[in-house]
């Protein structure tokens, strides 16, 4: 269980980093290659997400592993970030997608 905590506590943080990296490059007007990049790979976490019906992925691994509820929320955050992470992280990404449409709609005029 260790490892499966680690693993997702490593993907947290590239996500996490991504989507206030996105907010940050959003603010200062900075839509880039690197900044499609970025929006891509949260993109893809949050289809592969909804696709396991909102469901993380690793849940399965670690109920086959043995674990009661299969929950990994128990990664190596504080309990309240752990349980509102998508509270928290969803309303961001779609912050920085809405800034960075209006840094290209700003570019094509």
């Amino acid at each position: 269980m260790t490892a499966i905590k680690a693993i997702h506590s490593l993907i947290f943080l590239v996500l996490q980093t991504s989507i206030c990296y996105l907010v940050y490059k959003g603010l200062r007007g900075e839509t880039d290659r690197k900044a499609v990049a970025v929006t891509a790979v949260v993109g893809a976490e949050c289809v592969i997400y909804a696709g396991n019906r909102f469901r993380c992925p690793l849940t399965a691994l670690a109920e086959d592993l043995g674990a009661e509820s299969g929950s990994v929320t128990d990664i190596f955050l504080p309990k309240w970030l752990a349980a509102n992470v998508s509270r928290i992280y969803c309303p961001l990404f779609v912050l920085a997608l809405f800034l960075h449409g209006r840094n290209l709609r700003r570019r094509a005029s």
